[in-house]
Order: structure tokens, then sequence, then C-alpha cells
């Protein structure tokens, strides 16, 4: 029986973190939906940003979006303070006096949190395409462009941009990316060519607004929304051209905290839109949904059986004893990538790939004990780093 553990455990493991991604190569080489992008394509546009305490970095914000290389009388910026008491709002309102396009500003009392501030926001949008930032969001100068060169093809529905990670003085740390995210935004091309991606960054989003449809206070936004759009048979596509700049050191603790608080608002996002889950609607995209979140979501359960199924059998033949070792070489370098991450030290794929991995397994982990406990989160706080 433990054997058999292992090996369902180990098999599932390869399969959600290896296996599906393959999987999705070989569909995305088979399918290969190309979108029809069209550069001179450049629709009213509508910048939303929500926003709480925020004056560090909401006027930088604001001036980032201002700074794009696109008509400025095709493009306006609003923002939602959700009873922001910092100056978050004279800034807005101080700089939407000499903006060379719309800046307006909106109040939320009391604090309702980010999807509320959404819902209030859209209704207000004149943009046909709406696109999303955080309140310290800075893209790059043509990311509105790219975004948009997209939607030229109708088919089309959401589109997703690129983080990358970039030193003080914005220059781009190596290739961008730390070796989680290369993994994760290689297979959201694979899924793009499939037909859409299940998931998306949040801090660099664009979609028809004709698409947008409210949500509950307590569902995330960054999620669900695309959920949303393929379920009215529109597509959910990553471009790698539009880049949302990210500051290279992060604090550790607080990475954890956001991998926590999003896992768990993606935990009921999944139950909300299980209907996707089924075969019966879109074999595909059922697939996909399935194997790329519901899996990997889980997948800490598979992590811890395979883990104390490992050490039980470690004296039962050469197998179980190298799976050992090679568990205490996983942990072990987590760790270190801990220590070092805590330090504000950049990783090496060595160090960031099984760091990144016990990361999202613990943080699901804990994410998955508040949801069975009936915790949501509504309300946020600006994100440090």
């Amino acid at each position: 029986m433990l054997k058999a553990i292992f090996w369902l455990s180990l098999i599932l493991l390869i399969y959600v973190y290896i296996g599906y991604p393959l999987a999705a190569r070989a569909l995305a080489s088979l399918r290969d939906k190309k979108v029809r992008k069209d550069a001179s394509h450049q629709p009213y546009v509508s910048i939303l940003i929500a926003a709480y305490n925020e004056a560090a970095d909401i006027e930088a914000t604001i001036n980032n979006k201002l700074g794009q290389d696109y008509p400025s009388e095709k493009m306006e910026v609003l923002v939602i303070s959700d009873e922001s008491e910092d100056g978050t709002d004279e800034i807005v309102q101080r700089i939407g006096k000499n903006a060379h396009c719309p800046v307006r500003l909106f109040r939320q009392v009391p604090r309702q949190g980010k999807t509320e501030g959404l819902n209030t926001l859209v209704p207000e949008a004149s943009g046909e395409i709406i696109l999303f930032s955080d309140a310290n969001s800075q893209w790059d100068t043509e990311a509105v462009s790219k975004l948009c060169s997209n939607f030229a093809d109708p088919k089309v529905g959401y589109v997703t941009g690129k983080m990358v990670y970039v030193n003080e003085d914005g220059s781009l740390v190596g290739d961008g990316c730390s070796a989680y995210m290369k993994y994760e935004n290689w297979l959201r091309e694979q899924e793009t060519r499939m037909g859409s991606v299940v998931g998306v960054d949040g801090g660099i989003d664009a979609m028809r607004k004709s698409l947008y449809q409210p949500l509950r206070a307590d569902q995330l936004p960054d999620f669900v929304q695309p959920l949303k759009v393929v379920e009215q048979g529109a597509r959910v596509i990553y471009e790698p051209g539009a880049l949302l700049k990210e500051n290279a050191l992060q604090d550790a603790g607080h990475e954890f905290s956001m991998r926590v608080r999003v896992s768990l608002r993606a935990l009921w996002a999944l139950k909300d839109m299980a209907h996707l889950m089924n075969p019966a609607s879109d074999p595909l995209f059922a697939f996909q949904l399935i194997s790329h979140k519901w899996l990997r979501y889980y997948g800490f359960v598979f992590m811890a059986l395979f883990t104390l199924v490992t050490i039980t059998l470690a004296d039962s033949g050469a197998i179980y004893t190298l799976a050992f070792i090679g568990l205490i070489c996983v942990y072990g370098l987590a760790i270190t990538a801990h220590g070092k991450a805590k330090s504000g030290k950049s990783l090496s794929p060595l160090l960031s790939i099984p760091y990144y991995f016990m990361l999202l397994n613990f943080s699901s982990l804990k994410a998955a004990q508040s949801y069975f406990r009936g915790e949501k989160k509504v309300i946020w706080k600006p994100r440090q780093g």
C-alpha cells in the first residue's frame, strides 16, 4: 500500500509540474491558434487603478500611464481610492488638473476592497478596452499598444502581459525573469496557442469592456474575470511584449503572505467556476483548468504524501533511498534559498526552482486550511517590496 502511494504521489507531482506543460506543448503544436494582431489597432482605452494608501507610489504610477506611447485622445485613467487616508486622493486630483488626458478620481467609503472598486469604475469607463493596473505598477512605454494590438482579433476578449524583474535603475535583471516566471510564461505561450491561458498576471491586463461581469467583493478579479471571459466564448491570451516591471528585491515574508492570499481567493474562485472543469462544456479548457490550477493548488497533498511515504520507505530499496536523498536535497536547497531571499539576495536557478516549488506548496497548504475554515479575503493592503 505504501509503495502504491509513493508511486501515485510521485506521478501526480511529476504530471503537475512537468507532464502537463509537455502535454500543453504537444497540443499547442497540433492546434496553434494564432492571434490576428494589428499594431495599428488603437481603440479608446480606460486604465483602471484601485488604490489604498498609495501616496508613495501613485504619482509615479499615473505618470507612467500618461507616458505611454499611445494617442492621448484615446486614453483615460480612472483611480478609485478605497478610503485612503494618506494623501493619495489629493495627489491624483493634482495630477488630473494638468494631465494631457482625463485622470479621474473616485472614492469608495467605507473600504470594500479592490474587486468592489473595479465594479464601481467599469460603468464609469468610456473605453472600449479596459486595462487593469496595480497602484504601484510600472509598465513599459509600449505596453498599452502591445496589449491593444491583440484586440484586432474579434475572438480575443482578454490579454495579459509579462512581468519582468528590474534593478533600482530600471534595467532588466538578466533577461528580466526568475526561473519560475520563465516557466510560467513559457506555459502561457503554449496555452495561448491552444486557445486560452488559465492564469494571468493581474498587474498588466486588458479586456473588452463589453465582456466585463461584476464580481462579488470576495472574488479574485485576476482569476475569475478571465474565466468569465472564457465562459462567454472569447479567448484569454498572453502578450509577452507588454511588460510590467517589478523590483527584483522583495521581502520573502511578504511574498509568502501574498501567495497565501492569492491562493485562498483562487480556491474560492475554483469553487465558484467549477462548472468550467466539467469536460462536457469545453473538454480542452476543463483539462487545462484542472491540470494547471486545481491540481497545482492541491499539489501540497501529493507533496506531503510523497514526503511521509518516502521517509517511511527510505531503507526499503535503492529507488526509495534515492528518493529520500532527493527530498533532502530539495528541502535543503529551498531552506538555503529562503535565507538568501530574506536577505534580499537574488537566486540562481538551482535555488529558485526548489524555493518556488516549496513556497507554492506551503502557501497552498496554508490557504487550504483557511479555505476549509470558510475564511475569505476582501480587504487588501498595499503590496510590499
